[in-house]
């Protein structure tokens, strides 16, 4: 009877657990159905089978969109983990400037992602924009700065911008981390005359490896994700230059009315995005069996 009552709370969370699960199954037995056949209008389709998948996993463009994902989220990752972490190993330990480090840190993460893009338009337009401005007239470049015309000045662009925007997160669970770890440590680490890098390299980092996993895990999910900012500063471009996974399936859904082969893709994109949950799901948990050990 006891197990029964510390089980009922589940109930509560019942109504919300039907609603998300409908709202979820009917769009994606939508995209399943879409997959499976060729639309020519409303109520005119054709059983086609795997024809679209068959076609998706051969697209060179497909192809071509999913490197760069890879490219993208990679240096994503290659830059925000490291600088997260000597933001937060920078940052007060007690004070008023904890609140202000905590604050100013947070305030990227609060901005709508479609005003994020608009913000980098105007930071980086040639003519207006104070970074634009500003490195044109350094003359520091052979080719003037203008991220909608060379695709590597958009690259830069929009990477400079995702890790403006989201290096802040990485940087708050490094500093959570750190807080979460007794004094003793560091006391013992002096008593013992460890340097810093010393006392970094064996107290905090290993102390931190499950949330640095954390980190990792969001922003390798997010980055993989990534649409409005790309879409509102560059479109994809110059050609495909910064034409995403996500970018790529609106084109091919909204702008060429590929539907069938759109919900294939979709479907493929799901299935990789549920891999490498997979993946960082099953590393975390060794990351805590190993921490408990």
């Amino acid at each position: 009877m006891e197990k029964w009552q510390n089980n009922r709370a589940w109930f509560l969370v019942l109504p919300a657990f039907i609603v998300v699960a409908f709202s979820a199954i009917i769009p994606l037995m939508t995209v399943v159905n879409y997959s499976l056949q060729d639309i020519f209008g409303p109520g005119q389709a054709v059983y086609v089978g795997a024809e679209w998948f068959k076609e998706m996993l051969g697209n060179h463009r497909l192809h071509d969109a999913l490197w760069r994902q890879f490219q993208f989220s990679g240096l994503v990752l290659l830059i925000e983990i490291p600088l997260g972490v000597l933001i937060a190993l920078a940052m007060p330990k007690r004070g008023w400037g904890v609140s202000a480090s905590l604050l100013t840190l947070a305030l990227p993460l609060v901005i709508p992602w479609n005003v994020i893009g608009t913000i980098w338009i105007i930071f980086t337009r040639p003519d207006i924009g104070l970074f634009g401005v500003g490195i044109n007239s350094l003359d520091l470049l052979e080719v003037p700065f203008d991220h909608t015309a060379k695709p590597l000045y958009a690259w830069i662009t929009v990477l400079a911008m995702e890790v403006w925007h989201w290096t802040p997160l990485v940087a708050l669970l490094s500093y959570a981390g750190l807080r979460a770890i007794p004094e003793v440590y560091y006391q013992a680490a002096k008593i013992d005359g460890a340097s810093g890098w010393d006392t970094f390299l064996y107290i905090q980092l290993p102390k931190m490896r499950g949330v640095l996993t954390i980190a990792v895990l969001l922003r390798w999910m997010d980055s993989f994700l990534i649409f409005a900012e790309p879409f509102a500063l560059t479109g994809g471009g110059p050609g495909n230059a910064t034409t995403f996974l996500s970018l790529y399936l609106v084109k091919l859904a909204t702008m060429q009315f590929d539907l069938g082969p759109a919900a294939a893709f979709s479907l493929i994109y799901f299935l990789i995005i549920l891999l490498f949950c997979f993946i960082f799901y099953q590393a975390l948990l060794h990351v805590g069996k190993g921490e408990k050990a």
